[in-house]
């Protein structure tokens, strides 16, 4: 029987964790603005990224990094069980001073940092309330950033989505248009959606969805009403939010604000 359960936790810059069992949906393609960390226990777990696909076995450590682009396919005769951690850059950079970091290892074998944070997981699982484990988790993620991490060229994001993200910053949701950004920065609107594409990975309608989701995680934690977020977002009613925010990320509205 499949099952989830998302946490959010008041340490570590604001951590949030999912814990899934015999999980057999797959995520599309899609990124989020953290650091994804997966330990995996039961079954394999697929990444798909732009030039390469990975598989992490039981007992490996899968990896995403920020806004990198990647889908999880899975049938579901192939349940896989894991426990991801959602870590945010600044985390890296400010308890570790370590910045810019990239892994470009997806699926790392390491026994020692996966035991680590195994012992981690069972305490956030438990429901754990002291908080002697974030030195624990800091020390394992260090580890795991100097032992198969890379500092990456800070000047790697391409200039297109920076004027992309920079438009949709200063945008309505519900009032975005295609022809409008790509007015707005000077382009042709199929070459914008040819480059934008090229650069991402990601179609502008997708990409927006995207935003919308993480916009809707600051909204429910703030106690905003399932419907309320739905309208304000552009979503054709609650079922049409649930339905995206559980494809990309594993869990529903409720569950996530319940967590806060």
């Amino acid at each position: 029987m499949s099952s989830s359960n998302y946490y959010k936790l008041p340490l570590i810059d604001g951590l949030e964790a999912l814990d899934a069992v015999n999980y057999n949906t797959p995520f599309p393609f899609h990124f989020h603005p953290t650091y994804n960390i997966s330990l995996v226990y039961e079954g394999v777990f697929e990444t798909k990224l732009s030039d390469k696909s990975v598989s992490a076995v039981k007992g490996t450590i899968l990896v995403t990094n920020p806004h990198e682009i990647h889908a999880n396919p899975c049938v579901k005769a192939d349940a896989r069980s894991f426990f991801t951690f959602y870590l945010t850059a600044d985390f890296f950079e400010y308890a570790n001073n370590l910045k810019n970091l990239q892994f470009k290892e997806k699926a790392i074998h390491d026994d020692v940092i996966f035991a680590e944070l195994h012992k981690v997981s069972l305490k956030i699982k438990s429901g754990y309330a002291g908080n002697s484990y974030e030195k624990q988790l800091t020390d394992a993620l260090k580890m795991m950033a100097i032992t198969h991490g890379t500092i990456a060229d800070e000047h790697g994001h391409e200039k297109i989505t920076a004027m992309f993200d920079n438009y949709l910053d200063e945008t309505h949701f519900e009032k975005f248009s295609l022809q409008d950004a790509a007015d707005q920065l000077g382009l042709d609107k199929f070459k914008f959606l040819r480059l934008f594409k090229f650069q991402t990975g990601l179609t502008p309608n997708n990409y927006l969805i995207l935003k919308k989701i993480e916009k809707s995680k600051i909204m429910l934690a703030d106690g905003a009403n399932l419907l309320g977020v739905a309208i304000d977002l552009g979503f054709y009613d609650t079922a049409h939010f649930c339905k995206h925010f559980k494809k990309f990320t594993g869990t529903s509205p409720i569950a996530y604000q319940s967590s806060v």
